[in-house]
């Protein structure tokens, strides 16, 4: 696949923690103001995800939201998975509200089965979690529906291009989890596990690597380091009780890390740009996108490496940083943005 088939690039500014540096963001063609509306009117949207009750995705944009006054609505098959208090509205598809667009964050059957059942709706794609650039069975069902396409960083728009098949222009907008990076106070010693899901279930799929994992955490407590846990939310916490767990998100800890190690997942690029170097542990059996697996100072395969690995841990050098995190600040803005525009006639 040829990138520049897929992805614009063009110089923006990008704050990495304490490292500011010019950054390579990838924008598609901006789509034309029309009489139906402007950036601030109410806007309904409806949410598809791969992972069906996966909430997690849609949180970090609640606060952008209101303050726009639009309504996000995840679609859920049922309210079985949602805890209580649950702040991200949901719905299942006999409930759903009206609706000006739909949002897909996927192909996996959830997401292009909710497309199917709203055929009528306008529909926008939206890369929120990592994703292999293969083509997914059922991405020809939505390809040709799609007003909207965006992704994070230029990388991640080049895999979810390779996802769903496509070779046209897909907006970056940064993710919504680095609009306020904390500042980075690293303490002695500290070292933050980022944690994948052990097994899969109803909600998602799982990757492998936390047995490698669990060993690591073990040496590197062994050779006196402070071990933060910063579950995946949908991880078992009862594999990690015998550790601190971070009460905050994971990008909120990684501040008070000298470094991180963990299962690569969408989580690493946010991790580096707070200024925290990323340790990768690789399985035979784990897939990952190369953009993350660039984002890791280095990889291991056996616990054996760890204590060396995070001891010696550095960031990437700026131009990978800059491809695979994306612009930095006002992400959920630009995101919503880019729905309005996809929502008008």
């Amino acid at each position: 696949m040829n990138d520049d088939a897929v992805v614009r690039v063009t110089r923006r500014g990008l704050v990495l923690g304490a490292a500011a540096t010019a950054a390579l963001a990838a924008t598609g063609t901006a789509a034309t103001a029309s009489p139906g509306g402007h950036d601030d009117d109410p806007l309904r949207v409806l949410v598809a995800t791969n992972e069906p009750w996966g909430t997690y995705h849609v949180r970090p944009l609640l606060a952008e939201a209101a303050r726009r006054g639009y309504r996000l609505t995840q679609l859920v098959p049922d309210y079985s998975q949602i805890a209580p208090g649950e702040s991200v509205p949901v719905a299942t598809p006999q409930t759903a509200p009206r609706a000006d667009l739909l949002v897909v964050t996927g192909a996996s059957d959830w997401p292009a089965d909710m497309a199917a059942r709203f055929p009528r709706l306008r529909l926008a794609a939206s890369s929120l979690a990592y994703l292999n650039p293969v083509e997914a069975p059922r991405a020809r069902e939505l390809r040709h529906r799609l007003r909207a396409i965006t992704s994070s960083s230029p990388a991640e728009a080049r895999a979810f291009a390779g996802y769903l098949g496509l070779h046209r222009p897909i907006q970056v907008v940064g993710s919504p989890q680095t609009d306020v990076l904390p500042a980075r106070h690293p303490q002695p010693d500290t070292v933050l596990v980022l944690t994948s899901v052990t097994y899969p279930d109803q909600t998602g799929g799982a990757a492998p690597g936390t047995q490698l994992l669990l060993d690591a955490a073990a040496r590197l407590q062994a050779a006196g380091k402070r071990i933060i846990v910063g579950l995946h939310p949908r991880e078992n916490p009862a594999l990690w009780d015998r550790y601190e767990i971070s009460d905050v998100p994971s990008v909120e800890a990684a501040a008070r890390a000298e470094a991180a190690i963990g299962i690569p997942g969408t989580v690493f690029p946010l991790v580096v740009a707070v200024g925290t170097p990323v340790v990768g542990c690789l399985d035979p059996a784990l897939r990952v996108p190369d953009y993350l697996l660039a984002v890791c100072s280095s990889t291991i395969t056996s616990a054996e490496g760890a204590v060396p690995a995070v001891e010696q841990a550095r960031l990437p050098d700026a131009r990978t940083l800059a491809d695979a995190v994306g612009p930095v600040g006002g992400s959920a803005a630009r995101l919503l943005s880019a729905w309005r525009r996809a929502a008008r006639p």
